[in-house]
C-alpha cells in the first residue's frame, strides 16, 4: 500500500522532483529511495492488528481526494489551504465535488480501500511484531540517513529551493498540515482580543464637516490585477470605472493567497511582515478603532463572513435573502449589494464605513460570478470541471467575472454620486488574492506564499472620491495619478482608510496611508465648517 500510495497517488510529486534533479540521474534515484524509505519507516510503525486496516484506509482516502486537487489544479494543499476550506460554504465548496471528483475518489481511493478491508492479514504475536516492526523502521530510517548523506548537499539544496515540491506529497503533507492547524487552533482557544486605538477621535475636519462622510470598501475576491485593463490588460475589462476617472494603483501585493488569510490581514494593523492568524485573532481590527472613534460600521456580506473582523459591528449576510433575482442555487450575484446600499445612503445621518464583501470571481465556477448579459468574452467555460474546458474557455469566463465586477464597482460609484446632496463619499477597492488560471500547471489559489506566482498575489487596488469629498479633505488628484504607480500593499489598507475617515490615533501611521502625500492639514476656513 506504500508503493501504491507513492506512485499512484503522486504523480505532480514525482513530475517536480524529476524536473528538480534535472531528469534520470543519480541524484533523482537517490532521493526517489530516501523518500521510499522514510515513507515505509512512518508506516510501518501501524502494521498491528486493528490498526493497519482503518490507517491504510484513511491514508489511501486522505491520498486520493489530495491528489486529485493536486494532479488537476496544481493545488498544494498546506495549513493555510485546510483553514480556507474549513471556512469555506457548502454552496462555494460544491462546486469542488464535481463527477469527475467522485469518480477520482472512487476509482484511487474506495476500490483499493476495498482490498484492503477484504485482505486476510495474518498477525504475529505483539511481542514479536513489535521487534520486526522496530527492527524494520531502523532499517529504513538507516538506508535513508545513508542516502541523504552521500548527497547532502544536492539534496538538501534541492529541497529548500522547491519547498513548495515537498508540500505536494500526499497524502502525507496534507496531513501534517491539518495536525498543525488542529494544533495552532487549539492554543487559539479562549484568546481575548487586545483593545486597539483607544484614544481614536474624529479630526477637525470630518468632525465639523457639514454632511456625513461616507467610505464604501469594496473587499474583492479572487480578483487578479493582470485581467485589469487599467493594468494594460488587453482585453476592455474595465469599460465603466474607465469612464468614471478612478485612481488606480498598479503594483499592488496581497498578504496572502486565499481568504481565511487575506481578508483579516487587510483589516490588521500588523501588516504581512508582523501578521498571523493569532495575533488576528487577538487584536481589534480597523472596524473596532473606527467604532471607537464614533464612527458607524457595517459589514455586508456575499461569501463566506468576515473572519472575525465585524465581530462587534453591524453584520448581515445578503445570501441569506430569499426570492432575489440576483440569487441562485445559495449564491448571490454581487450586484444584491446596490439596492440596499441606495436605500442606506438616503438614510446616513452619521459619519459611516460600509464594507461590501464580494463573492466576485471565486472558481472553480467562474460562469456562476456574472449574469447572462456581461458573457461578453465566448466560449466561456460553463462547468466547475475545469479539466473539461480549454484555457482559452477558462480565461474567457474569469475575464467575463472581472467585467461585470467592474460594472458592480460603476454602480457603487454612481450611487455615492445620487446622494451626494447628503453625503461626502469615497470608495475603495482592493481584492484579497489572485487567481491561476493554467499559468505552469496551476489552477485557482491558496498557494504557500513563498513560492506563490504573482498571478496569485497582485491583485487590483481602486479609489474613487467625490469632489465634496476631495474638497474636504483637500485631495490632490493630480498627486494621485503621480503616485499610482509606487508599490502598494494590503498593508496599507488599514492606515488609508483610518486617513480617508480623518481619524487621530497613536496607531495610525500616514507613512501607510496612500493618500497622505496628496492630503494636506485642512483649516476650518477652507471648507466652510464650523460657523
Amino acid at each position: 500500500m506504500a508503493v501504491y500510495i507513492l506512485i499512484v497517488l503522486n504523480l505532480t510529486f514525482w513530475n517536480d522532483a524529476f524536473h528538480v534533479f534535472g531528469g534520470l540521474h543519480g541524484a533523482f534515484y537517490m532521493f526517489a529511495a530516501a523518500i521510499i524509505f522514510l515513507v515505509f519507516a512512518g508506516m510501518i510503525p501501524f502494521s498491528a492488528k486493528y490498526l493497519i486496516k482503518p490507517f491504510l484506509v484513511f491514508l489511501i482516502i486522505a491520498g486520493a481526494i489530495s491528489s486529485y486537487y493536486t494532479d488537476f489544479f496544481g493545488v498544494v494543499i498546506d495549513k493555510e489551504m485546510i483553514r480556507n476550506a474549513v471556512v469555506t460554504t457548502p454552496e462555494e465548496a460544491s462546486h469542488l465535488v464535481t463527477a469527475t471528483f467522485i469518480k477520482h475518489v472512487i476509482l484511487y481511493g474506495v476500490l483499493p480501500s476495498a482490498l484492503v478491508l477484504v485482505t486476510r492479514v495474518k498477525h504475529r504475536p505483539f511481542i514479536s511484531k513489535f521487534f520486526v516492526n522496530l527492527a524494520a523502521v531502523i532499517v529504513c530510517l538507516t538506508l535513508c540517513a545513508g542516502l541523504a548523506f552521500a548527497n547532502y548537499s544536492g539534496l538538501s539544496s534541492n529541497i529548500r529551493e522547491h519547498r513548495d515540491m515537498m508540500a505536494k506529497l500526499t497524502p502525507f503533507s496534507p496531513i501534517t498540515s491539518a495536525i498543525g492547524l488542529v494544533v495552532s487552533s487549539y492554543h487559539e482557544i479562549g484568546l481575548v482580543r487586545a483593545p486597539l486605538g483607544t484614544d481614536a477621535k474624529l479630526g477637525p475636519v470630518i468632525a465639523k464637516a457639514q454632511k456625513p462622510v461616507v467610505t464604501v470598501i469594496v473587499a474583492g475576491e479572487t480578483a487578479r490585477s493582470m485581467n485589469f485593463s487599467l493594468n494594460g490588460y488587453e482585453r476592455d475589462t474595465n469599460p465603466e470605472l474607465e469612464a468614471r476617472g478612478v485612481t488606480n494603483f498598479t503594483q499592488t501585493t496581497s498578504c496572502g493567497t486565499a481568504t481565511a488569510v487575506s481578508l483579516p490581514c487587510m483589516f490588521s494593523v500588523y501588516g504581512k511582515k508582523n501578521y498571523s492568524d493569532r495575533k488576528a485573532r487577538s487584536t481589534d481590527t480597523l472596524m473596532d478603532v473606527l467604532r471607537r472613534a464614533g464612527i458607524d460600521g457595517y459589514w455586508w456580506d456575499n461569501n463566506t463572513g468576515s473572519k472575525g473582523i465585524a465581530d462587534l459591528i453591524s453584520f448581515a449576510s445578503v445570501t441569506k435573502q430569499k426570492n432575489s433575482p440576483y440569487c441562485k442555487q445559495g449564491e448571490c450575484l454581487d450586484d444584491i449589494f446596490l439596492d440596499q446600499l441606495d436605500s442606506k445612503l438616503a438614510s446616513i445621518t452619521r459619519n459611516t464605513v460600509i464594507v461590501l464583501h464580494q463573492l466576485g470571481s471565486h472558481g472553480p465556477a467562474y460562469y456562476m460570478r456574472y449574469p447572462e448579459e456581461f458573457r461578453r468574452f465566448v466560449p466561456d467555460c460553463r462547468t466547475p470541471q475545469l479539466s473539461d474546458c480549454s484555457r482559452e474557455a477558462i480565461v474567457n469566463a474569469y475575464d467575463n467575472t472581472i467585467l461585470y465586477t467592474d460594472h458592480n464597482l460603476a454602480a457603487v460609484i454612481d450611487l455615492l454620486k445620487r446622494h451626494q446632496s447628503s453625503v461626502d463619499g469615497a470608495m475603495i477597492y482592493m481584492s484579497d488574492h489572485g487567481e491561476s488560471l493554467g499559468e505552469n500547471g496551476l489552477f485557482l489559489h491558496g498557494a504557500p506564499y513563498m513560492f506563490a506566482p504573482a498571478e496569485q498575489t497582485h491583485v487590483p487596488f481602486i479609489a474613487w472620491f467625490s469632489d465634496a469629498y476631495a474638497q474636504l479633505m483637500n485631495l490632490n488628484r493630480s498627486c494621485l495619478n503621480k503616485y499610482s504607480d509606487a508599490a502598494t500593499s494590503h498593508d496599507n489598507l488599514f492606515h488609508t482608510v483610518l486617513g480617508m475617515m480623518n481619524v487621530e490615533t497613536k496607531v495610525y501611521n500616514p507613512d501607510l496611508d496612500v493618500f497622505a502625500a496628496c492630503r494636506s492639514v485642512a483649516t476650518e476656513s477652507q471648507f466652510g465648517v464650523g460657523s
